[in-house]
């Protein structure tokens, strides 16, 4: 009998070991939430009291923040790794492309390629990423753009049913538009340095 009570006391022991310790766990990750958005607040009220100093520096944040390409890629990373992904994923999206534009010539255009392709084929992104922007850009007509998931920003020229919008998330092979003619004007620019498509690929 005393064995049996013995079994009792010890596993009961082993329940408050345990009990205490998720408690622990769950105190630990609030603090370091609450932290973590602490910090935040701290640095946005920082970036508002720098920019009301004066003017220079007004200048400069919107000379080299609100002109630069933001890495939203990793921000949303940072973010999903802290509280998850941001929008469930739809399972049952099929992909309809294999992430390769089939052309028929290239040449250099500008800063990028001119891709011959079919009469308004349809074009999907090839790497993942964050619409950075959708709009007219000279040289290439109606574009978007595409902050990849490895830092490269690829520009899709010349397009029209533009089928996404500013801030989206994409996963690869995700349909932007289609061509207004036969042509595609890409461009791959990453590090301020400008890719050839075909580097890209390899």
């Amino acid at each position: 009998m005393d064995a049996y009570v013995e079994a009792f006391k010890r596993k009961k022991k082993g329940f408050k070991e345990y009990d205490r310790k998720n408690e622990i766990d769950s105190k630990k990750k609030i603090k370091g939430f609450i932290s973590k958005v602490l910090l935040s607040v701290i640095f946005f009220l920082i970036s508002i009291i720098y920019t009301n100093l004066n003017d220079q520096n007004l200048f400069l944040y919107k000379q080299y923040v609100l002109t630069e390409s933001l890495p939203f890629t990793k921000f949303k990373t940072w973010y999903e790794d802290l509280f998850g992904e941001v929008l469930p994923k739809d399972e049952q999206t099929k992909a309809v492309f294999n992430g390769k534009l089939v052309y028929k010539n290239i040449e250099d255009y500008y800063d990028g390629s001119k891709l011959t392709l079919d009469y308004q084929t349809l074009v999907s992104n090839i790497q993942s990423g964050i619409v950075v922007f959708v709009g007219e850009k000279e040289n290439y007509g109606n574009t978007v753009i595409v902050q990849g998931s490895d830092g490269t920003d690829i520009w899709y020229g010349n397009l029209e049913n533009v089928s996404v919008k500013l801030y989206d998330y994409l996963d690869k092979e995700t349909v932007l538009g289609q061509t207004k003619d036969e042509y595609l004007y890409l461009v791959l620019k990453k590090d301020n340095a400008f890719i050839k498509y075909e580097e890209y690929q390899n």
